[in-house]
């Protein structure tokens, strides 16, 4: 059964899904779809073009759905399309995309965003990613599956977060951080494999090992990519995660951090 707070205010043409709970002052305007299960808390405003998929927890004072801080955005016609299981804990705001991003933000499954972050337009975030306090990602930045970075840091527009990297605290991201890596700092280093997170994921150690081997033969001296990707290729063609390692460096526009 669907549940909305006398207080609430629900335009006739959002559109509601079963098991819905909206509670007191929230607003949820025209054009916004939400899936089953989903909680909506006190003070919560969901507006635009947006849509949620089922299960996912609103914590009180966010704002999803509002149009891009982006000087050149003339009133488009652009989304925000969110999927299952997520959490979005308080004071937070996501933005809808922009003409020159693909006209979507894009939010996967299974994310814990913690309060006060701020995504903004175009921003693409895989599945299982946790974002800490007051996490601010620019425009255009991609966050991989299961990435974590650590509170009050800042993410430069088109970075990339590679799958299961880990940001320390209070940093600042000006380049792609490659997948399974650790980094920090302002503007960030490695500092090596996110091991944790390695672990956690489940792999193996005859996994970790390779990766690391991989790791060193890449990025311990200041050797062009150029030249040490073919080496690590060469030496693990059938690992698939060497392969999404350098896969993403070869992909990378606005360079890797080291």
């Amino acid at each position: 059964m669907t549940t909305i707070h006398p207080s609430a205010v629900v335009d006739p043409r959002a559109e509601l899904g079963v098991g819905v709970s909206v509670g007191p002052f929230s607003v949820i305007e025209a054009g916004v779809r939400v899936g089953d299960r989903c909680q909506i808390g006190p003070h919560v405003v969901l507006s635009g073009h947006t849509t949620l998929g089922s299960g996912n927890r609103v914590f009180p004072h966010n704002a999803i759905g509002g149009i891009p801080q982006d000087l050149k955005y003339a009133g488009e016609d652009t989304r925000l399309e969110i999927g299952d299981d997520n959490t979005f804990r308080e004071f937070m705001t996501v933005n809808t995309g922009t003409v020159g991003g693909g006209g979507v933000t894009r939010i996967g499954n299974g994310n814990l965003f913690m309060a006060y972050v701020h995504i903004a337009h175009d921003c693409i975030i895989g599945d299982g990613a946790i974002l800490a306090n007051a996490v601010t990602l620019a425009g255009h930045v991609t966050v991989e599956d299961r990435a974590v970075i650590g509170g009050l840091t800042a993410v430069h527009q088109f970075s990339r977060i590679g799958q299961l990297a880990m940001i320390g605290g209070c940093s600042a991201v000006d380049q792609d951080v490659p997948p399974f890596c650790l980094a920090i700092g302002n503007r960030v280093t490695l500092r090596g494999l996110n091991l944790t997170g390695l672990k956690r994921a489940g792999l193996s150690r005859e996994a970790v090992r390779d990766l690391r081997d991989a790791y060193a033969l890449l990025f311990s001296e200041q050797t062009p990519l150029a030249d040490t990707i073919p080496q690590v290729r060469s030496r693990w063609p059938d690992d698939p995660r060497v392969a999404t390692l350098t896969g993403f460096l070869e992909s990378s526009e606005r360079g890797v951090c080291r």
